[in-house]
């Protein structure tokens, strides 16, 4: 017949039928519900296979068991996993905390480092005396290529 149109197997008879029309597609092989029986079976009795109760015994005994087993592996299994993400989570808290650690060890160094050039009572006079005999002028401009400009003269 036709073959695909927007991705699907469609008959000449869905293309050709109006919108409003029901379109029974047949199957080859099989029947739908409300077929009736057919005749050579409709004096016939579903009756199930006959079991065998020691072979039903000792199936349900063997279910029972692997079904035990089944259980203890997936709990050994499962605890395995907690315990391995446990310790994932464990050592990931240590080397954030180590990395914690480090970084503030860092800032304390350098605190002590910028704490080397604080003003205190003891050099004040002596950076008064610094300041006042090296003057900054900070009155510069910049150009477009970033070069500084000074052409200010200190007042």
């Amino acid at each position: 017949m036709f073959q695909v149109i927007g991705g699907r197997s469609v008959q000449a008879a869905r293309l050709v039928a109006p919108r409003s029309a029901v379109l029974v597609e047949a199957v080859r092989g099989r029947k739908s519900r409300t077929d009736p029986v057919a005749k050579s079976k409709e004096g016939r009795i579903k009756e199930p296979p006959p079991v065998d109760p020691v072979e039903m015994v000792v199936l349900k005994e063997r279910y029972s068991e692997y079904q035990m087993i089944m259980r203890a592996l997936r709990v050994q299994v499962e605890k395995q996993e907690a315990e391995r993400k446990q310790e994932d989570a464990a050592a990931k808290r240590e080397r954030e905390q180590q990395e914690f650690i480090r970084e503030k060890e860092r800032e304390i160094l350098q605190l002590q480092e910028d704490a080397k050039t604080f003003i205190t009572m003891e050099n004040l006079d002596q950076r008064i005396e610094e300041a006042l005999d090296n003057p900054k002028n900070y009155n510069f401009a910049i150009d477009k290529e970033g070069r500084v400009v000074k052409q200010t003269i200190l007042q």
